[in-house]
């Protein structure tokens, strides 16, 4: 299966021990030194209709993907999602 980064945007990712619905890839980390992708970054859940901010983001490993489907990414979290703030970006 060919696939491009920019289709990732586009793709749920889901929890396959609850089935928790994380949302869609809004960002991936790429490690320039090593090559390679090193998370995928889904947003968080908005607070008070959006008003209030959003919660940190859901930082997934790459090591905890079990699949990437056409239209699902199946990831495996042992314990806690890791989370935190998005960086300001600058493009």
């Amino acid at each position: 299966m060919l696939s491009y980064f920019s289709e990732l945007r586009y793709k749920e990712v889901i929890d396959v021990h609850t089935g928790f619905r994380l949302g869609y890839i809004c960002d991936v980390e790429f490690d320039d030194r090593e090559g390679c992708l090193t998370s995928l970054v889904t947003p968080g859940k908005p607070r008070f209709f959006g008003l209030m901010g959003r919660e940190d983001d859901y930082i997934l490993p790459w090591s905890s993907i079990v699949r990437v489907g056409t239209d699902i990414v199946l990831v495996e979290v042992k314990g806690e999602f890791m989370r935190r703030k998005r960086r300001n970006r600058f493009f």
